[in-house]
């Protein structure tokens, strides 16, 4: 764990399938010891994923963006421009193999980020991600601006979050968010913080820094470099 992690950003939308190979692949690299750890930052194309616990009720508009089935826990999100993914491929076995300070930490760096902005993002235990009171709509109300969905292969995690900065928020009502139909969705724009990709990116690296250790920057993979998804992956999935 002495070693500085990986850093990098892609600038253009990468698409989904190239991307989650590419992670399958780099994570096993790091199990294997052949690879350091990385933190990818990127934009997806729209389009909706489903996790290990997605019911199908809950793609409500299954024709309107691409879907695909995603390893990692949750249930079904939205990807798409305005909305900055974190890819984290962390090993934890030499971090310290445990789970749920693994996802603590994973919150507080939101929530971190988010504070940078006048946000007060916080967590609940009874509904997955990060979330902000909205009482200026309706007292109680609360909308998620933050997601979390991590998979692990012998300790190392890949997927991992995503913050809403600028996204299409019309988008999200193809689906029921991470299966939760009584709460909203929002974004750093829809709060008033008009802040650009590239600002929040750069609040994200240094926030992770503070609670996961330095970074070093790497160059970013070409899409001609990514390899094509594989049909068979046998990763352990952990649900969150």
């Amino acid at each position: 764990m002495g070693k500085t992690i990986e850093w990098s950003h892609s600038p253009d939308l990468v698409p989904y399938e190239l991307a989650v190979s590419f992670m399958e692949r780099r994570a096993r690299s790091i199990a294997q010891g052949k690879a350091r750890e990385l933190i990818w930052l990127l934009e997806h194309p729209p389009l909706y994923t489903a996790g290990t616990s997605a019911c199908d009720e809950d793609l409500l508009t299954p024709d309107r963006f691409p879907v695909y089935k995603a390893g990692r826990g949750g249930q079904y999100t939205y990807h798409g421009p305005g909305q900055i993914v974190a890819y984290v491929m962390l090993n934890l076995k030499e971090r310290g193999p445990d789970v749920r300070a693994f996802v603590r930490n994973l919150e507080d760096w939101l929530i971190r980020t988010l504070a940078v902005y006048q946000v007060a993002g916080e967590i609940r235990p009874d509904r997955v991600g990060v979330w902000v009171r909205r009482e200026d709509f309706s007292p109680g109300r609360e909308d998620k601006i933050a997601a979390i969905g991590i998979r692990l292969t012998k300790w190392v995690s890949f997927h991992g979050v995503s913050l809403n900065v600028a996204p299409n928020l019309e988008h999200f009502s193809g689906i029921v968010p991470c299966g939760i139909q009584s709460y909203g969705v929002t974004s750093l724009a829809d709060l008033g913080r008009s802040v650009s990709i590239e600002n929040v990116a750069h609040e994200l690296r240094r926030q992770f820094e503070i609670v996961f250790g330095p970074t070093t920057s790497v160059a970013t993979p070409s899409l001609s470099q990514l390899p094509q998804a594989e049909q068979k992956d046998e990763t352990s999935i952990q649900t969150r």
